[in-house]
């Protein structure tokens, strides 16, 4: 299916110098941000209290935010769990408090508030069972990115595995630098949005370098930059397609999912933004950096191909 129709190829490489400025300003910027400011990092990762408490009737979260902020406590973490009679709260630690009188403070001022409120669970997450998820989370990251250069370099060259690579990583550290750069909080749900977009912008990554090899083996006189900007063209019409519609549905996450799913949402929507840039610039333009080669990818037959000229 094609909704949008490109008569002539757009000449994304002629552009390429531009967008490596704009890559590599954008990721010293986010690396400068994360080494000098850091991560806003949630209770999942620093430790803190957990307390599910239960309403009779449908509870109001802001209302339940408005008593933790009044507590001095607006950097906890507000949503339904299970039903909307449920309330998870994560408060992060507090020197000054035990856990055990965080949790009864919390609970006095949310019964002077509301009287049916009754506790249900508490739990204590550890500075230590924290550092342990940042170090998982970590490992996982890497991992993915371990498989999907190894995927690539399977699938077409070594060097189109290194492309790859380096166009996720870039989505990666710059969605990591606007958490750093913004202070928003860095949390587990977060994560597992970095690790969505990593497998999000391989898949544009693989279709654009199995365009470039078929344009390899059915443009024999092409240059590589022709043969480059005729796949990315091509693939074009599915690019806004399938990222148009990924991105409204993010959007709608991010405008009406509430709290819960906001900065979830926010990371998505910052990674199909550069996923698309990274693809279409960042990864073709180290294809060509690189010095990859027709025979690298396709055997070149004796016998002339149907279209044997280059492209327009």
């Amino acid at each position: 299916m094609e909704f949008f129709r490109f008569n002539h190829n757009i000449p994304f490489m002629r552009w390429r110098r531009a967008g490596a400025v704009i890559s590599i300003v954008t990721f010293a910027l986010s690396v400068f941000f994360i080494t000098t400011k850091g991560l806003n990092l949630g209770v999942d990762f620093t430790g803190g209290t957990v307390l599910e408490v239960s309403y009779n009737q449908a509870a109001d979260l802001e209302k339940v935010r408005g008593v933790l902020t009044d507590l001095g406590m607006s950097d906890a973490s507000v949503q339904n769990f299970g039903t909307s009679r449920e309330v998870l709260i994560r408060l992060p630690i507090k020197p000054e408090f035990s856990s055990a009188q965080l949790s009864e403070t919390v609970m006095s001022a949310l019964r002077q508030a509301d009287s049916s409120v009754e506790m249900k669970r508490v739990e204590f997450v550890g500075p230590q069972v924290g550092a342990e998820l940042l170090e998982n989370g970590a490992l996982a990251l890497l991992f993915v990115s371990l498989g999907i250069v190894a995927y690539l370099a399977v699938r077409f060259e070594w060097k189109f595995g290194v492309s790859g690579i380096i166009a996720n990583l870039h989505d990666v550290v710059i969605i990591v630098g606007c958490f750093a750069f913004f202070q928003w909080e860095f949390s587990l749900t977060v994560l597992a949005a970095i690790l969505a977009i990593l497998g999000y912008s391989v898949n544009e990554s693989v279709v654009i370098f199995d365009r470039i090899r078929e344009n390899f083996r059915k443009y024999r006189k092409a240059s590589i930059t022709e043969v480059i900007d005729s796949a990315i063209t091509e693939t074009m019409s599915r690019t806004i397609i399938t990222h148009g519609s990924t991105q409204m549905v993010v959007i709608a996450m991010l405008l009406f999912g509430g709290e819960v799913l906001h900065y979830f949402a926010l990371a998505l929507t910052i990674g199909i933004l550069f996923g698309i840039y990274s693809s279409i610039m960042v990864g073709s333009s180290i294809i060509m950096l690189l010095g990859v080669k027709r025979e690298d990818l396709v055997k070149i037959e004796k016998k002339p191909l149907e279209n044997d000229g280059a492209v327009v």
